[in-house]
């Protein structure tokens, strides 16, 4: 079967290319912008890659086009394709239909954390010889791909479940498709304000996913997170853990409602780095890694129950985890000497920020923390989070906002009401003196988190370069 697919250059349209090729069909498509990395991975991978929506792309007709979120009407090959009664689907639906209909599905769902939730999960499922297959929205840099087919006799398949909707024609979101077996639900927050009125439109997508889950399966979610018990209790007909902080609140449960059996987990050092958890059955087990922040130690101990619902101790899936390596663009380490390390960061919600920056105080002390952050997700652009941005960087030394082009409203007063010095700037070049300015005016180690969810610009790179060069 010729499958192509318009958008195909995102992670997740790009990733579902990949299991394509590897079902056998032939696979081609188009995406506005052709461009590494992921341009990489698909012609590797011998598919044929398009600049551009020309209709001509669709002569001779494909026998299945599966159309991206991110297309619309309006885009010259979804007019064609309309006009032609062309046969078409979302990424989603090929998914549940194709791929996910007969396997046991492990899914990750929620506003922080679902990429690493999912990394971690594959590699537990991995360590464990299970050989799942898995798509995540991220690189995971244990596998060093976003997407594999399942090889293991179980059947097993990790998925991250993302609420966005699924396209154009199709406003459900996507992991309503994916007929989940096992489902982690990491926490819920007001997000994607381009697509969601409020956050109750948000629990009712999440309300249709638990819908999906059958009787015998799982569902996992914070003891103490009121909005996503506020979804469980408009219903749910599936077996239920929860799981919590220790010493534990005895009236957590009674207080939110939770249902179901209780894992708790214990910090053993204050910057996430060691800790316990414990199952229902009071067994404890300790990871110790190289990660930090409580918001890894939350998916850890969600990926670590998930495995369990599948027959994976939680001996090994602990000792899994303290060999986990982690996940491209989640605190990945892109330079590294004597006075300053720079991380790369996806944090583009306040709350991923106040995770990502506290993380990393607490991990380094006194040292100099500076945080970069690039507004440019939808919700971001609109300036819905705007008022909870000055406290996210609270935990830094010095922050520094960039203005990008679509950023229309008042970032400056976001910079003002900062408890740290904190700048704006308009510009790359300048967004870059700044940086630089800062590391060298500290006399400790300088640790610059650069937080963005997409290319920044190349900002990356030119500071990299900047400290290689010795600017």
């Amino acid at each position: 079967m010729h499958i192509h697919i318009l958008g195909i250059c995102g992670t997740f349209m790009g990733s579902l290319a990949q299991l394509a090729k590897q079902l056998g069909h032939h696979v081609s498509g188009s995406d506005a912008n052709v461009y590494p990395p992921m341009s990489t991975q698909l012609e590797l991978a011998g598919i044929e890659l398009i600049e551009g929506f020309d209709p001509q792309q669709l002569q001779p007709s494909p026998d299945l086009i599966i159309v991206g979120n991110a297309m619309s009407r309006g885009n010259p090959c979804v007019e064609y394709m309309l006009d032609n009664g062309l046969i078409y689907t979302s990424g989603p639906q090929w998914l549940g239909e194709n791929i996910l209909r007969d396997q046991y599905v492990l899914s990750v769902a929620g506003t922080h954390g679902k990429t690493t939730t999912s990394s971690m999960l594959a590699v537990i499922l991995e360590q464990a010889g299970l050989k799942p297959g898995f798509l995540i929205g991220g690189v995971p840099l244990d596998f060093g791909l976003s997407a594999r087919l399942s090889s293991g006799s179980g059947g097993y398949f990790v998925v991250e479940a993302d609420e966005y909707d699924s396209a154009f024609f199709d406003k459900r979101s996507k992991f309503v498709h994916y007929h989940s077996n096992t489902l982690v639900m990491n926490n819920l927050e007001f997000d994607h304000g381009d697509i969601f009125d409020d956050l109750a439109a948000i629990q009712r997508q999440f309300h249709h996913l638990v819908r999906t889950l059958p009787s015998n399966g799982q569902l996992i979610y914070p003891a103490d997170n009121s909005n996503l018990q506020q979804v469980v209790d408009q219903g749910c007909w599936s077996q239920v853990q929860t799981f919590f902080n220790e010493p534990r609140n005895q009236t957590a449960d009674e207080t939110s409602g939770a249902k179901g059996s209780g894992w708790r987990y214990k910090l053993l050092a204050a910057d996430g780095s060691t800790f316990e958890i414990t199952d229902a059955n009071d067994q404890s087990a300790q990871i110790s890694w190289q990660h930090s922040g409580q918001h890894n130690v939350l998916n850890a101990i969600a990926a670590v129950m998930a495995a369990s619902t599948v027959g994976v101790s939680l001996e090994k899936s602990c000792l899994a985890l303290s060999q986990f390596v982690g996940v491209k663009r989640r605190m990945e380490v892109i330079y590294e000497d004597d006075q300053v390390t720079v991380y790369d960061d996806f944090a583009h919600h306040p709350t991923a920020i106040v995770s990502t920056v506290e993380g990393l105080r607490a991990k380094v002390g006194s040292e100099q923390v500076i945080a970069i952050v690039e507004p440019r997700s939808a919700t971001m652009k609109l300036g819905m989070h705007k008022a909870a941005l000055s406290d996210a960087v609270a935990a830094a030394d010095f922050a520094l906002w960039y203005r990008g082009p679509a950023v229309s409203w008042d970032l400056q007063a976001v910079a003002s009401a900062c408890t740290v010095p904190a700048k704006v700037c308009d510009q790359i070049d300048q967004l870059l003196v700044s940086t630089l300015e800062q590391i060298h005016a500290s006399a400790e180690k300088s640790h610059v988190v650069v937080m963005s969810n997409g290319g920044f610009e190349g900002f990356h790179l030119r500071l990299v370069a900047a400290l290689n060069s010795g600017k």
